[in-house]
């Protein structure tokens, strides 16, 4: 087990109210803290393995993706089908969906509109992987989206919800498709990608590639983030960096946050990782800076103001948080974990009414 602590490095001020969950993968739990001053506020006990969490403002719920029985993409002992929905404020659980035929539930994202919340699914037996789309009141499945490839494992909504983009693990593509269904899947030449995300304007889709691979030590030729226009689907520069990327992220203020694995030259593979790197990028493509984080770092979300980035490190079980003004840390929070995978999905809960 991890410490209970939060280790800070700045003067902690008075919390607003404001709260960031974590998902951690082996816990199996969602650990709630205040996002001002860092104190843990409380842990809820939830079905394993939670993977991704996502904040449902309208509704004040969180949802948790129960992705695998135990283990990870490719090296699990099943896929599991629930969806855990819990009371933000009250931080119980008050359902657990089985999404029944589907596999995998990972990635997870609400429609800009608020009407529908997005799952991204396996393939399994004859069906491909797709987008999943429920009713956001009923969670009632309202349809299926297939992506043309067999493991989309996160993906990406355009601002308006018309179109997302997956990035697909084993296939040389990202895909596109229209949210409501219609036409063919597109399809954007990278090789296997990891984390994704898309510029606040639509223009730009962020891509990590190429697919991470953990027994592979030292520098990794191509790796970095793609920066994609998304009206033509060509790949307009790269973001190097010398290790794997697996986490992209679009901040408020249009930084572009990108999580760098880093192994040790001739180390082990997974679970012997040295610690991370937070590249800053602007929205002009230059590198702000870098922060080391946690090792592994598998998620990053941001606060609504732009201020400040959570790094959730899956192999450390730690989230590291960033001043974005400063490039700098400000703390280090710790989560429960009873197996190698810890800290993993991140959803910032504003105060009711905020």
């Amino acid at each position: 087990m991890t410490q209970n602590t939060a280790h800070t490095t700045a003067t902690p001020r008075p919390g607003n109210g404001d709260v960031l969950a974590v998902a951690s993968q082996t816990g199996a739990t969602v650990t709630f803290f205040d996002a001002t001053d860092h104190r843990r506020l409380g842990v809820l006990e939830v079905p394993g393995e939670p993977h991704e969490l996502c904040f449902d403002p309208v509704r004040r719920r969180l949802y948790a993706t129960v992705t695998y029985r135990s283990g990870y993409y490719h090296a699990h002992t099943g896929q599991a089908h629930e969806l855990v929905v819990i009371d933000a404020d009250r931080r119980r659980i008050v359902d657990v969906l089985d999404l029944s035929p589907e596999r995998a539930p990972h990635g997870i994202a609400l429609d800009p509109s608020g009407d529908l919340l997005w799952v991204s699914v396996e393939g399994h037996g004859t069906r491909e992987g797709a987008l999943l789309a429920l009713d956001a009141d009923s969670l009632a499945p309202v349809r299926r989206v297939p992506v043309a490839a067999p493991g989309p494992h996160w993906f990406a909504l355009g601002p308006d919800g018309g179109r997302a983009y997956t990035a697909n693990k084993e296939a040389t593509f990202l895909s596109s498709v229209a949210t409501d269904g219609t036409g063919p899947v597109g399809r954007i030449p990278v090789p296997g990608s990891e984390g994704i995300a898309v510029s606040r304007d639509g223009r730009y889709v962020y891509a990590a590639a190429p697919k991470g691979d953990f027994g592979v030590p030292g520098a990794v030729p191509g790796a970095g983030v793609r920066v994609v226009d998304a009206a033509s689907g060509a790949v307009l520069r790269t973001h190097r960096t010398d290790g794997f990327v697996f986490p992209v992220h679009v901040t408020s203020t249009d930084l572009v946050l990108a999580g760098e694995l880093r192994m040790p030259a001739g180390g082990p593979g997974l679970g012997g990782q040295a610690p991370g790197l937070l590249h800053v990028y602007g929205p002009d493509g230059s590198e702000r800076g870098s922060v080391e984080v946690g090792a592994f770092p598998l998620t990053i979300t941001s606060s609504p103001d732009g201020r400040h980035a959570y790094v959730a490190a899956v192999t450390s079980s730690t989230v590291t948080v960033v001043d974005l003004a400063r490039t700098a840390p400000v703390a280090t929070l710790h989560v429960d974990r009873t197996g190698e995978a810890g800290a993993h999905g991140l959803a910032y809960v504003p105060a009711p009414g905020a």
